[in-house]
C-alpha cells in the first residue's frame, strides 16, 4: 500500500499567523491541488494530519473545522483526486496531548487505522514539528519551503534524512 501524510495549513492551503477560521479563509496553495489529484491517480492513500488549536482556542468550532474539510475535499474532487482521511488534534499546546504535534499521537494513529508500519512512508509538513512526529516512527520526513517552510529551513535542526521541495507539486513530482 502506497501511503502519504500530509500537513494542511502551508502544504494544501495557505496558511496565516491568525489560524484558517472560515471556509472562506482556506484558499489552496497554486498547484496542491492537482499535486494531490496526481497522487491519487498513482494510487496513493492520502492522509491529512493536522493541528488545529485553534478549537482549543475557542476561535471556531467543530462544524466550522468541518466545513473547513468540506471545501478542502470538495476542492480535491474537483481537482480529480481524492484525501481519505483527515486527522486532527484539537488541543492548545497547554493542553500537553499525545496527538498534538511534534508528539506522535496522531501519526501513531494512522499507522494503527491503516494497519502498517509508516518506515519511509512519505510525511509532507512546513513545520519542523510535522517533520518531527513523522520521523519518530520511521516515515521520511518531506519539507515544503511553502507557508512556514522557509523559516523551518532557515532555523535548521531537521530530522536526518529529510528531504526539501519548493511546494506539494514538487515533492510530489519526485514521487510518482
Amino acid at each position: 500500500m502506497k501511503l502519504i501524510i500530509l500537513d494542511r495549513d502551508g502544504v494544501i492551503n495557505h496558511d496565516s499567523d491568525q489560524f484558517i477560521k472560515s471556509p472562506d479563509e482556506w484558499q489552496p496553495l497554486p498547484g496542491s491541488l492537482e499535486a494531490i489529484a496526481r497522487l491519487s491517480q498513482a494510487d496513493y492513500h492520502i492522509v491529512v494530519a493536522t493541528n488545529q488549536s485553534g478549537i482549543g482556542r475557542g476561535l471556531f468550532d467543530m462544524p466550522t473545522l468541518n466545513a473547513i474539510h468540506d471545501k478542502m475535499l470538495k476542492s480535491v474532487t474537483h481537482a480529480g483526486g481524492r484525501i481519505d482521511a483527515i486527522f486532527f488534534c484539537p488541543h492548545t499546546a497547554e493542553a500537553g496531548c499525545n496527538c498534538r504535534k511534534p508528539r506522535s499521537g496522531m501519526v501513531e494513529e494512522i499507522a494503527t487505522r491503516y494497519n502498517t508500519d509508516l518506515k519511509d512512508v512519505p510525511a509532507v509538513g512546513d513545520s519542523l514539528r510535522d517533520l518531527e512526529a513523522a520521523a519518530r516512527l520511521g516515515a521520511q520526513p518531506i519539507l515544503v519551503l511553502t507557508g512556514k517552510g522557509k523559516k523551518t529551513q532557515a532555523k535548521g535542526g531537521l530530522p536526518e534524512g529529510t528531504q526539501t521541495y519548493a511546494d506539494l507539486a514538487e515533492a510530489v513530482a519526485s514521487l510518482v
